[in-house]
This record gives C-alpha cells, sequence and structure tokens, in this order.
C-alpha cells in the first residue's frame, strides 16, 4: 500500500462488500418414479422437476451474487426473518454455504454477464413476485487500486463494467414484472464510496470506481422513472467488510454490514427513493 493508504482504506471501506457476491448454483431435486407390476398399465411420465414454489404469505428477496460475503449474509439473514429467499450464482452446485441455508433459501443458476442466463432466471421465476431485488453480484480491482492508467488492460476493464454497471440493468429489467407483482416493490444497487464522484480524490481503482458512479446514476434513473409506481430504489455503501475483497483489515463484519443495511431498508419511505445511502444509516455524497 502506498503512503495515501490511511485515506484510501476510508474509501475502500464502501468498496470491499460490492465484489463479495458471486453467483451460486442452482438446486436441483430428484423425482423418484416408482416401477409398476408388469400387468399394470404404464405410469404416468413424471412432469418436469421444479423448484418448490415460494410462500405467498411471506415477503421475498431476490438476492444476486449470494454464494459467499455479502450476498451469502443477506440470504442468511432474511432467511432468518421469515423471508423467501431466492439467491443466485454462477455455479450453484459450489456454493456449499448457501446450500447449507436449506429450507426457505431457493438457489438460481445465474450470470449477469451472460444475457441468455438473465432470460433463463426470468423464464424460471415468471409469474413469481419479488419485493425485494438486491443487486450485489460485483467484481472489484484489489486493494491496491489496481494498475495505473499506463498499465491498464481494457479487456479487465471491460469485465468490470460488464458485471458492475451492465448486470444490474438487465438484472432489473427482466425482472421488473415480478417486482411489479410484488408489494415491496424495492430495488437496490450494492454500490461504493469508491463510485463517489465527489470522494474521488486519489484516482486507480479503474473498471471498479465507473461501473459503481454507473450503478449510482442506473439507480437514481429508475428511481425517478418508476416512483409513479410506488417504487423506492436507491444504491446503497455497505462499508468496508471482511470479505474476499475487503482482505481481513476490514473495519466490519459481514453480519454488521448486512444488520446496518437491513435496519436501513426496512426504514425506507417514498422520499428517500433515488438516494445513495450507507450501511449505519448516512447519506453518501454522489
Amino acid at each position: 500500500m502506498s503512503s495515501s493508504s490511511i485515506s484510501r482504506r476510508d474509501f475502500l471501506a464502501t468498496s470491499a462488500a460490492v465484489a463479495a457476491g458471486l453467483a451460486l448454483p442452482e438446486r436441483t431435486l430428484g423425482a423418484d418414479v416408482v416401477q409398476q407390476p408388469k400387468t399394470d398399465p404404464p405410469a404416468p411420465t413424471p412432469a418436469p422437476t421444479q423448484s418448490p414454489p415460494a410462500d405467498a404469505t411471506k415477503r421475498t428477496v431476490l438476492i444476486t451474487g449470494a454464494n459467499r460475503g455479502i450476498g451469502l449474509e443477506f440470504s442468511r439473514q432474511y432467511r432468518a426473518a421469515g423471508w423467501n429467499v431466492i439467491a443466485t450464482a454462477r455455479e450453484p452446485a459450489a456454493a456449499k454455504e448457501l446450500i447449507a441455508l436449506g429450507e426457505g433459501v431457493r438457489i438460481e443458476k445465474l450470470d449477469v454477464t451472460l444475457a441468455e442466463s438473465i432470460a433463463a432466471l426470468a423464464k424460471s421465476l415468471e409469474k413469481q413476485p419479488i419485493d425485494l431485488l438486491i443487486n450485489n453480484a460485483g467484481l472489484g480491482v484489489g486493494l491496491d487500486g489496481g494498475p495505473r492508467l499506463p498499465d491498464l488492460k481494457m479487456d479487465e476493464f471491460e469485465k468490470v463494467m460488464r458485471t458492475n454497471a451492465f448486470g444490474p440493468v438487465r438484472v432489473t429489467q427482466a425482472l421488473l414484472p415480478n417486482l411489479r407483482a410484488g408489494k415491496g416493490k424495492m430495488i437496490v444497487g450494492i454500490s461504493s464510496g469508491l463510485g463517489s464522484i465527489a470522494g474521488n480524490k486519489q484516482g486507480g481503482f479503474y473498471g471498479y470506481r465507473e461501473s459503481k458512479a454507473a450503478l449510482d446514476m442506473f439507480m437514481r434513473s429508475i428511481a425517478a422513472e418508476l416512483k409513479g409506481e410506488g417504487f423506492i430504489c436507491i444504491a446503497m455503501v455497505p462499508g468496508w467488510v471482511k470479505t474476499d475483497m475487503g482482505g481481513p483489515d476490514a473495519q466490519l463484519t459481514p453480519e454488521e454490514s448486512v444488520k446496518g443495511m437491513r435496519s436501513v431498508l426496512a426504514g425506507l419511505q417514498p422520499k428517500d427513493t433515488g438516494k445513495l445511502w450507507g450501511y449505519d444509516g448516512a447519506n453518501v455524497p454522489w
């Protein structure tokens, strides 16, 4: 870390959580077919196996990038609070901790950078109301701020942009019918203080800063567009969290960060839409 690491850590406090969630494996259920005696008529062909329907009496949250870090902790806490949880991951079979949460968590396969993956998710969730969407899946560029401009590789820059900026737009667009059918009507983008234009005094973090600034603008735009339908749309800074991206020296545990964010979300009113919120309830400068 450079001599400016103290002030940089302040910015990192808001970025660490974002890259913590990737995707999870999709849950697969088996169907047993009972053998009938040869004298009996043939058994009917079993219907295709599907994930169990969500309990319609409970609120439903969908969390992207839920296999680890902040996404996993969101899944754990919302499940404990009695919500139906739909948790997504790129590699569901590898999401052992998510699978271990058990009943109440429906795991769906999703890569937010692939249009066909998002379309498949939307098809799987057809007519499923969603009260709260948390666009959490993201990529970081490292605690050291990543390469400086002369060494920046555009393919890596574009990969971060596709995940952190384009991904939330695609997912939100695909699931808007589900969100309109839900009662909660809340959309959250997990952002970062590193995406704050006003707070950028050091540069670096190329791709990550730009992707989070783009996410913030997207949340601001849909807040204006959907306000008349009763939606609350915000971007949220989770703080510097002890995740794979945040590192062991971060200030917050995932439990602390998510507990704070859930408290903020629970208290939001229509007048609070279109803002950038911190996990502690503070408004963060754009």
